[in-house]
């Protein structure tokens, strides 16, 4: 889940719903149902692609142990879909597993996913459309954080700065 989080943005609700049906691994892109049921397509890697694979291979099967479910991510007791809480829970503990004590939650991912976009040179408008932000002043916001970043650049590497 935390892999699929970084590699699409998705929001904490939109992963917990993603159902299995939703994942076109071939062409590598989630239909994703977002805020006010508008439906978008979010590209994913190969990372994500190979974390999925592993996890519908032992991960899933573990869980559901023989029940069926059309959601991606199941909990383990019931066979529905993971839920915001749940997710909250794993990636918390997982945190404390690396080291991180503070700070982590699911939209602090969803944010280093938009922010490394923009950094890494993608266009504002794309970052829109992935995240499924309605306005794209929601999105300006990556924008700071690249100039920033770029004020950092120059301090650092400018003879005459």
């Amino acid at each position: 889940m935390l892999e699929l989080l970084y590699a699409t943005g998705l929001r904490v609700s939109e992963l917990c719903r993603l159902e299995l049906a939703s994942v076109e691994r071939d062409l590598g892109v989630l239909r994703v149902i977002g805020k006010g049921n508008k439906q978008r397509l979010v590209p994913f890697g190969q990372s994500a692609r190979r974390a999925i694979d592993g996890y519908l291979a032992d991960g899933r099967p573990n869980l559901l142990k023989g029940r069926a479910s059309r959601y991606l991510f199941v909990t383990g007791r019931s066979s529905k879909a993971m839920t915001r809480q749940g997710f909250w829970k794993l990636i918390r503990r997982h945190g404390r597993a690396a080291g991180i004590f503070r700070n982590l939650t699911p939209h602090v991912v969803r944010h280093s996913f938009a922010t490394h976009l923009v950094e890494g040179g993608a266009d504002l408008r794309s970052v829109q459309v992935m995240l499924g932000h309605a306005d794209i002043s929601t999105t300006q916001v990556y924008t700071h954080v690249a100039r920033r970043r770029l004020r950092e650049t120059v301090d650092q590497h400018h003879p005459r700065a």
